[in-house]
């Protein structure tokens, strides 16, 4: 306090020293942070953290600063946490990537690399998640890939060279049948190729890719290597030989058949053909046969015999034309060895076997006629029934398959065949003009594919341009690109398979960077899994703290989109932790509800109690009913335990449970006998917000209150709305303060706080429901009597409500027992002066002349004080139905105030 002047009669006294203020102690890591330990705000100490973590600070520093400043303030030290989430991402990376390269390099530095496990590291190091498009990993990709193709080259080549020494040989063998000058002359130029394919094969055996080769290729190339080899000295030694031969006549003659016989020819010599037919005209001159060369020659012929017989028998048509040729064969070696008996048989056999095959002719030729007819009616068909390019393909092969299998039953037949061919070249132009307009749409729809590929890579670049890419947009163009592309259009396999690996490596790298972000949105998702699990598992449950958690988690869900089903496991392993915390909220709170006190119990009677009054809508009762819950509501515990058990001791009140603070252990009671706090004096009303609407009300002044302070008002009092005592909350707060020199009772549970509320809430409103009708009814029959002049019709005083006095509903009585007369225009501006409820238009002129007329007037009653005597002027004049509304507007809002 300070002292109104300078001079005091007290004596002086020594003044006691101030106390010091306390100084804390800075905190150890406020100078590493930039004073974010000591900042005032949350926002400057989240400032101060943002520019100390621009210099990179180590893992191990930003660990302690987190530690500290997330018991302080969680939003400064979120992004010190993120920081520590990026340390934590790339030394996974790092780690990841150590991992696969160093099974790169093992790959590359194996004398022998397959080809399987170098294609395999790919597409596991994708799979664990390696970072394959940052250095090192994408130049061991590079190597690997160069190398498959270096091993996949080499065994091409090793093919080529197969195929050459094939065609080396046949040259060989050529040679060998023409004559042996023919041969000397190719001579050195296929030296020449054999040298050449000798040195190429040496070549690939001795490249440094060569022991990766898979092992049949090394033996492929050996064996050809052998085989040439073979082949072509063996026609050196015999060209040498047969030269030797041509310049010494003594010389032997060479293996090779033309080359002998040609040298034979030279020398004078037979040759060998002539050699055979000398040898068989001395067999023919021989008049003597040996018995069992007869017997022998017999049971061959008598054996093809028995053959053709069984056939003919069965009516094989081709089996037995094969047996007529094989007796006959047979017949012409041993048929002069035979006897003639046997030879008629033969014969009889053979024109058997003949007769048959005339059948079998006769009964192809017909399905050949009926084939010819269908391929004619393939092209003679009505415009109706017209086949199409597909159908007609299918419908010529299947006839030329039929065709073939009747050509196998018998001999040709080259005029129908003339005909059949003719008849399908005719429908096979439509099959043309199918296949034509074929391989434009195919023309097209590869070039649809290829310029959906180039749109694929230029909107990968387009993204990578992007510095905020919006991950759910990419997602949907990125099935939109594949929609496209499975809708592309048909294309042959060749075509195919040309152009489904550049669609995959297009579609690889524009969804690399959405992969990227799903993987870091899982990790971001299991970590707030975890975050969420330790937030259900805390003894307290923070409602705020998972408020956050779940609004980040759905920011993640709307940035990075996922798999459905995945998401949908991801959300349930989210939500269950939370989930279970409620369930257990719940189920103390159901366990505390289930232990009511006898007061508890007591209240909630009396709240249903009014419920009941408020549905049958019965003011009377609903007035008793917030009576007797008023009543319970101000009543002791020993009094309700009294009442309901006399016998029964002084119960205890359950634990108090307030929606704002932490709940209480279950269990957990405070007695009734404990003191209650000193009441707080109300603070008086110093000003307040007014409305200067003309309709608005005019807060009421509160009457002083005889200890010098506003009027205290009560818990439950029938003056106040429910909201007011939800904000007092005397009984839920703190215990009933003893302001009055009367003990309160303890504080309510929460069932039976809500339930007495919602019940004063919506008696209140019935009250306010039931007198509105009341005042409607009773302006209407008022508006009525006035219309018909009859003052029997007059409501009741009741009806009319306590803002009418006795004398005031006299004057209108007696107003309505005259005769009409007088004029009631300045009586209903005065009414409406005195409500504040709107003019007329016609009528705003003079209602500002009353109002300046009043104005002058100081000593005369305002309207608020004579609005009775001026209805009663109004219901003395003859009124009509203008002036009845505005009366009833008028009185509406005055039997109100």
């Amino acid at each position: 306090m300070f002292p109104f002047s300078s001079r005091n009669n007290t004596p002086d006294t020594p003044e006691a020293p101030a106390p010091q203020a306390k100084v804390s102690e800075p905190h150890p890591l406020d100078a590493l942070t930039g004073g974010a330990f000591s900042a005032a705000t949350s926002g400057e100490r989240a400032a101060r953290i943002r520019e100390w973590l621009a210099g990179n600070p180590p893992a191990e520093r930003l660990q302690e600063v987190f530690k500290e400043l997330s018991a302080r303030d969680k939003g400064a030290a979120r992004a010190v946490r993120e920081r520590l989430d990026e340390i934590r991402r790339a030394q996974a990376q790092e780690a990841i990537a150590a991992e696969w390269t160093a099974k790169a390099e093992a790959l590359l530095a194996a004398t022998r690399l397959n080809i399987a496990d170098a294609m395999a590291w790919q597409r596991d190091a994708a799979k664990a998640g390696a970072p394959l498009s940052r250095e090192p990993l994408s130049l061991l990709k590079a190597r690997l890939a160069e190398r498959i193709k270096t091993i996949e080259d080499l065994q091409h080549r090793v093919q080529v060279q197969r195929e050459v020494a094939v065609l080396l040989a046949q040259r060989i063998e050529v040679l060998s049948t023409k004559p042996w000058k023919d041969a000397q002359e190719a001579l050195s130029a296929l030296d020449a190729d054999v040298q050449r394919w000798q040195a190429q094969a040496t070549e690939l055996s001795g490249d440094a890719a060569w022991p990766s080769v898979e092992p049949r290729f090394p033996t492929q190339l050996d064996a050809s290597r052998a085989q040439l080899l073979l082949v072509w000295e063996a026609f050196r030694s015999a060209l040498e030989q047969t030269v030797a031969a041509a310049q010494d006549a003594a010389a032997p003659l060479p293996p090779v058949p033309v080359w002998a016989d040609e040298l034979r020819q030279a020398r004078g010599l037979p040759t060998d053909a002539e050699k055979e037919q000398t040898r068989a005209a001395a067999a023919a001159a021989r008049p003597r046969v040996d018995p069992a060369q007869r017997e022998a020659a017999r049971q061959a012929v008598q054996q093809a015999l028995t053959k053709l017989e069984e056939e003919t028998a069965q009516g094989h048509g081709k089996a037995s034309a094969g047996a007529a040729t094989a007796l006959r064969a047979v017949l012409k070696v041993h048929g002069k060895l035979i006897d003639g008996e046997l030879e008629h048989k033969v014969h009889s056999a053979l024109v058997a076997a003949g007769e048959l095959e005339g059948w079998q002719r006769w009964s192809t030729d017909q399905v050949r006629e009926e084939l010819v007819a269908k391929a004619e009616a393939l092209v003679n068909r009505p415009e109706g029934q017209a086949l199409g390019g597909r159908k007609m393909q299918e419908s010529l092969r299947q006839l030329r398959e039929q065709w073939k299998q009747a050509d196998q039953g018998a001999p040709a037949n080259h005029a129908l065949w003339k005909r059949f061919d003719e008849a399908c070249n005719n429908a096979h132009k439509v099959v043309e003009v199918w296949l034509e307009k074929v391989r434009a749409e195919s023309a097209q729809h590869r070039a649809q594919r290829l310029a959906l590929v180039d749109e694929v890579k230029a909107w990968t670049a387009q993204q990578a341009e992007s510095a905020a890419p919006d991950w759910k947009a990419a997602g949907r163009a990125l099935h939109q690109f594949g929609e496209r592309w499975r809708l592309g259009g048909h294309v042959s396999e060749k075509v195919f398979a040309e152009l489904q690996p550049l669609w995959r490596q297009a579609l690889a790298d524009a969804g690399a960077p959405l992969a990227a972000a799903q993987k870091d949105s899982l990790a971001r998702r299991h970590a707030m899994i975890e975050e969420a699990g330790m937030l259900g598992a805390a003894p307290q449950l923070r409602i705020d703290a998972v408020k956050a958690l779940q609004q980040r988690w759905q920011a993640e869900a709307q940035t990075v989109p996922l798999d459905r089903r995945q998401e949908q496991k991801l959300w349930d392993a989210f939500r269950k932790p939370i989930d279970e915390a409620f369930s257990r909220k719940s189920a103390a709170r159901e366990q505390d509800a289930a232990h009511l006190g006898a007061r508890d119990r007591a209240v909630l009677e009396a709240s249903r109690a009014l419920e009941a009054a408020n549905a049958q809508g019965d003011a009377q009762q609903i007035r008793q009913a917030m009576a007797a819950l008023d009543a319970a509501l101000k009543a002791q515990p020993e009094q309700v335990s009294e009442q309901k058990t006399p016998s029964a001791g002084v119960e205890q009140a359950p634990a108090a449970t307030d929606s704002g603070a932490q709940e209480i252990a279950e269990g957990a009671a405070e007695p009734v006998a404990t003191p209650a706090p000193a009441p707080t004096p109300a603070r008086p009303v110093v000003a307040v917000r007014g409305d200067d609407r003309p309709q608005a009300r005019k807060p009421a002044t509160p009457a002083p209150d005889p200890r010098g302070r506003m009027g205290e008002r009560r818990f439950g009092d029938a003056s106040r709305g429910p909201r007011d005592a939800v904000r007092d909350r005397p009984g839920r707060e703190r215990g009933w303060g003893a302001t009055d020199g009367v003990a309160r009772a303890p504080r309510l549970g929460d069932a039976a706080f809500r339930a007495q509320r919602d019940a004063v809430e919506q008696a209140q409103a019935t009250l306010r429901k039931l007198a509105a009708q009341a005042h409607g009814e009773a302006l209407t029959q008022l508006m009525s009597a006035w219309k018909s002049r009859d003052a029997g019709q007059m409501p009741s005083a009741q009806e009319l409500g306590g803002k009418v006095s006795a004398a005031g509903r006299a004057a209108w009585t007696q107003a309505l027992s005259a005769p009409a007369s007088g004029d009631a225009a300045q009586a209903l501006l005065r009414l409406e002066i005195a409500a504040e409820v709107p003019t007329p238009a016609d009528q705003i002129s003079a209602r500002r002349a009353l109002q300046l007329q009043m104005l002058t007037r100081r000593n005369d009653p305002a309207p608020q004080q004579t609005w009775e005597q001026d209805a009663a002027r109004v219901l003395a004049s003859a009124g009509d139905d203008a002036q009845a509304r505005r009366l009833q507007h008028a009185l509406k809002v005055l039997l109100r105030k």
